[in-house]
């Protein structure tokens, strides 16, 4: 860690700054309260004023301040390290190279925010049209404003120019994400002719942004909405659109209301939905929902009434569901039966058609295992008298809900909708729960052609960690395609133990020798995913991901051997073994972050 960090370690007292955020009382020579990152009624978060670090003892986390400010509020190293700057009378910016290089993408993400907004408020026919776009579609001046809307010129150098004028290099510019280099070597404009919306990080710094291609205009390759690409400030998969307005609301109300896009999130902001978060066109990813886990317990989808709109929400349901929310559907039923109505297909529209009606649908939203009831088995209910479905029909369909009941992290809630399930069909709960029982599933599935559950191997029965899950995946990459092989060696060492004993084994063979042992390896290792590599960009992507969780994987069950380590310690009293493995639980920590 560099010498900065530990200044502002000295400076920081980490008791007083931790209580703004955990009420703490004395427990020994430390302090003790309630973890602010999971459920617990007794106090096992402990503070350590004289170590300078923290440790939870029922959910295994820890750090220093800066890793507790990082988890608090989801937000990267240098970013943690300024906020405890100002507060330690620091100047992060003079620190060195290495952090300068973060800074000026703040900076320059930032300046381009003023230039769009500027742009849209000139007194140009381009400006006026999109002033004129966003009143069509409900939004109020005050709300234009207030989320910092902009406008990009439709031209290929505008903005770079600008920038180059206020005097930044235009390396950093093209790390920012707001410029490209051409083929001839010369840099455009990443976003021309477009709405543009501010993409802030957890405090309200600008970090990117979201282009919306204006009315009338032809779609370009990219399509009518465009994002800011990864950069060292920004990551889609961590960002929720709206979080840093919306988190103190979700945290009070232990609820948030997810919809797909900007405009969507915009306009129920207006009308008075303030814990309200969006996903800006990308999907939730388990980063998100770790964001939202720490201050929510509830999530209620507000996606699109189409299909697509239905095959994302049921994805959400799945995944949310797994990660222990419980989960919601907005109630549209609320709105009534007038054709205008049930023809709006998003929650922008019905704010825009009635001013009030989507927090009425907030506020009766109803249980999303219901809308798999209504979506598999509307056709076969005890309630409605003969069934209209034989029991084939019945068969599938009830497999396809029951595998989503298994899905629940809670066997509370797998209970209730167990006994609710047997209300509805018919079917006694000891039947279901044994037909449960045989049933795996595929939390990712989109559709309801996807949402196929498997019958599990009950003669070889076998519990799968996450890290088995992604070495299987790796390996499975690795047998279908030689390049993933040689993409993935640089991840062999944290695979799972079987996993990588076969890849090592794999990585020096050749095809030939390799083709004939396919069918026999996939017996040996009980690999259930499809040896398909599918397309090279997606492929490049899962790649990156499944190398970046492998790893954190890693060093979690690194962590674990540790925490098992502090517990012994505290338990024997051995106060010089304790602070040893605090310091490696600390070091791991850092390296979980840092990946």
């Amino acid at each position: 860690m560099s010498d900065t960090a530990e200044l502002i370690k000295e400076r920081v007292n980490i008791a007083d700054f931790i209580r703004q955020y955990v009420a703490l009382s004395p427990a020994g020579k430390g302090l003790k309260g309630l973890c602010p990152f999971h459920k617990e009624k007794t106090p096992s978060f402990i503070v350590s004023p004289d170590r300078g670090i923290w440790h939870c003892f029922g959910c295994s986390l820890g750090g220093d301040v800066i890793a507790f400010l990082m988890r608090y509020e989801n937000i990267e190293f240098l970013e943690a390290l300024k906020v405890l700057g100002e507060r330690a009378g620091i100047d992060i910016k003079g620190v060195g190279a290495g952090e300068r290089q973060y800074a000026v993408l703040y900076d320059i993400n930032n300046a381009a925010k003023d230039f769009f907004k500027n742009y849209l408020n000139a007194e140009t026919a381009v400006s006026e049209s999109a002033r004129k776009y966003l009143e069509e579609r409900g939004l109020a001046v005050e709300t234009v404003k207030e989320f910092e809307l902009g406008l990009a010129p439709n031209s290929s150098d505008t903005l770079s120019k600008y920038l180059l004028k206020l005097g930044y290099k235009i390396s950093d510019i093209e790390r920012a994400g707001l410029v490209f280099k051409t083929e001839r070597g010369t840099y455009w404009d990443r976003f021309r002719h477009r709405l543009m919306f501010p993409l802030h990080n957890h405090f309200g710094k600008t970090i990117g942004f979201t282009g919306r291609l204006l009315p009338g205009a032809a779609e370009t390759e990219v399509g009518k909405y465009v994002n800011s690409p990864e950069t060292p400030i920004f990551a889609k998969s961590r960002l929720l659109f709206g979080f840093h307005k919306s988190k103190g609301v979700i945290r009070e109300a232990k609820t948030a209301v997810l919809v797909e896009g900007q405009m969507d999130f915009l306009m129920a902001w207006q009308d008075g939905v303030k814990n309200v978060i969006a996903t800006s066109g990308t999907a939730l990813t388990s980063e998100h929902l770790k964001n939202l886990k720490r201050i929510a317990d509830t999530i209620i989808l507000a996606f699109d009434n189409d299909e697509a709109g239905q095959a994302a929400g049921e994805r959400v349901i799945d995944l949310a569901g797994a990660a222990d929310f419980s989960v919601k559907i907005l109630n549209r039923k609320i709105a009534g039966n007038d054709p205008a109505v049930l023809a709006l297909k998003d929650p922008a529209d019905f704010v825009k058609h009635s001013s009030g009606i989507l927090k009425k649908m907030v506020e009766s939203a109803e249980p999303a295992m219901r809308y798999f009831f209504d979506r598999y088995l509307k056709n076969h209910s005890s309630r409605n008298g003969a069934a209209k479905e034989g029991p084939a029909e019945l068969k599938r369909n009830a497999r396809v809900v029951l595998a989503k009941i298994k899905n629940l992290a809670s066997s509370i809630e797998q209970s209730f909708w167990i006994k609710e399930l047997s209300t509805l069909t018919g079917i006694s709960e000891t039947h279901l729960f044994e037909e449960m029982r045989t049933l795996s599933y595929n939390a990712g599935a989109t559709s309801r052609k996807d949402s196929k559950p498997e019958i599990a191997d009950s003669a070889n029965p076998r519990n799968f960690s996450r890290r088995d899950l992604i070495s299987e995946r790796m390996v499975s990459l690795a047998v279908a395609d030689s390049a993933c092989r040689e993409k993935i060696l640089e991840y062999a060492e944290f695979l799972a133990e079987p996993y990588r004993k076969i890849f090592e084994s794999l990585a020096q063979k050749s095809e030939a020798a390799l083709a004939p042992e396919l069918s026999e390896l996939a017996n040996l290792i009980n690999l259930r995913s499809s040896f398909e590599v599918g397309d090279p960009k997606a492929l490049s992507e899962e790649l990156k991901n499944l190398g970046r969780q492998i790893k954190i994987e890693h060093f979690k069950d690194l962590r674990d051997a540790v925490n098992a380590r502090i517990r012994e310690a505290e338990a024997r009293g051995d106060e010089k073994s304790l602070g040893e493995a605090l310091q490696d639980f600390d070091r791991i920590s850092k390296e979980i972050y840092n990946v």
